[in-house]
């Protein structure tokens, strides 16, 4: 008998049917044993009663184990359904198990609440929780609708190296790599001259994957290994264009969470995010004269703003103007990469933003340069070498139109929409300073003590 799938027992009422998956839960009354048995589609609670060979069997049961499954599909008295859960209306009465693989008894309780260091220390088996699960559905369906909506506009996904000889933010926190003969390479901290190359060859491109920062810091916003999503758009007229594709593109992202996600939104306890049409757009200075008229603060000559100026801005976003998020635009030049668009009308800032989102930076973006010799120039200020950056600057030599786009980090977008406080949590394997998988850092206190 083939397999059916868990989704769809419900068109199998009063027929026998096998399914294949794993033990959730696993309930022994003596007599009776129930189990909730899932597989990629779902849940559903199976019970065994009446059969001594089979009781047997089903004794030695437990959560983890690999089961296939043959039974009838009943369904529940009315005194009995439970609507707020799949399959809630049914039951699979079995009349065979067979336990494919089995399973140790798991370190934790299914609904322990886990510490940080617990959660990934059992990375494995914490992600077969159901709230993990939630989380990386949601995750997954970030992705698929920021394709889709991209497919849709003109965009063509590329993939961009992720060793590169030089770094595109000409800063120090690199992974060095020594392997190339005469070269000093490293691993990429972001894609960002190779999609500004191929926004000469396809004028519209974005790029999923990682990129790298050595960064010697554990916050609960900051990883070494960052799963971004850039994209690039030439023939635009300067930064504000760029904002309404990234507003458009956010409210389909939105939308399409609500859509395929509900239930995983309501296990984790989180609103719908709110986006309005059009999102708040605010200069840095006017954001903070804001913070300034609002809290007292003067920090209305800062070059940035701080994690606490970013959840205010949120903050008031959501209460006054109906929005979880918001743009801040024109950043000092002096705090901007090279490639960043200097406004001609105010040459102290650039034609910059960042995209606020729940109270944390979600991506920053803006217009680049496009004009060979004025790039040229940028990477002089910033105190790097032109030579060094000869095969992007090829790119600019024989025209470029002029374009802009964004870095959108993918563990912190998720983080947001789940509610967790760790982008951590939003990362299936983090990597940090501390932690490959498990912690590097008591591996180098022992070693230390040698």
């Amino acid at each position: 008998m083939e397999r059916t799938l868990i989704s769809s027992l419900a068109e199998h009422i009063e027929k026998e049917v096998v399914i294949k998956g794993w033990i959730d839960v696993a309930r022994d009354q003596g007599k009776v044993i129930f189990f909730d048995l899932r597989d990629r589609t779902g849940v559903v609670q199976g019970v065994v009663f009446g059969k001594p060979e089979i009781l047997e069997t089903a004794k030695t049961g437990r959560v983890g184990c690999v089961v296939s499954v043959t039974g009838k599909v009943h369904k529940r008295p009315d005194k009995m359904r439970n609507d707020k859960v799949q399959n809630g209306d049914i039951e699979l009465e079995i009349t065979n198990l067979e336990i494919i693989n089995t399973a140790l008894p798991m370190p934790f309780a299914e609904d322990a609440e886990l510490n940080l260091d617990t959660l990934l220390d059992y990375r494995p088996l914490t992600l077969r929780r159901e709230r993990e699960r939630a989380i990386f559905k949601i995750q997954a369906e970030i992705l698929v609708a920021y394709r889709n909506y991209l497919n849709s506009q003109g965009f063509t996904e590329f993939q961009a190296p992720k060793l590169v000889g030089g770094d595109a933010e000409g800063g120090a926190e690199v992974f060095r790599v020594k392997y190339f003969k005469g070269v000093e390479a490293s691993l990429a901290t972001s894609p960002q001259l190779y999609k500004q190359i191929m926004a000469g060859v396809f004028e519209r491109v974005y790029a999923v994957g990682p990129t790298f920062r050595a960064e010697k810091s554990a916050t609960t916003r900051h990883l070494s290994e960052i799963s971004m999503l850039d994209l690039e758009m030439a023939f635009i007229k300067d930064h504000t264009d760029v904002i309404t594709l990234v507003t458009s593109l956010m409210r389909e992202i939105v939308e399409h969470i609500n859509d395929t996600c509900a239930k995983e939104l309501t296990l984790l306890g989180q609103p719908l995010a709110l986006a309005p049409q059009t999102f708040p757009v605010m200069t840095l200075r006017e954001a903070q004269a804001l913070i300034k008229k609002e809290t007292g603060v003067d920090k209305t000559q800062e070059p940035d703003l701080e994690p606490e100026d970013e959840r205010f801005l949120c903050d008031y976003a959501n209460k006054h103007l109906h929005s979880d998020f918001v743009f801040v635009t024109h950043f000092p030049t002096s705090k901007r990469p090279f490639y960043t668009h200097i406004d001609p009308a105010c040459p102290e800032f650039t034609r910059s933003f960042d995209l606020l989102f729940r109270g944390l930076e979600m991506c920053s973006g803006g217009q680049r340069v496009h004009k060979y010799e004025e790039l040229v120039e940028r990477i002089k200020s910033k105190g790097l070498d032109p030579d060094k950056f000869q095969f992007y600057l090829q790119a600019f030599k024989y025209g470029i139109p002029p374009h802009g786009g964004i870095g959108l980090g993918l563990e912190r977008l998720t983080a947001k929409f789940c509610g967790v406080t760790n982008v951590k949590e939003a990362t299936l394997f983090p990597r940090d300073i501390n932690r490959i998988d498990t912690f590097t850092s008591q591996e180098q206190s022992e070693t230390a003590d040698l």
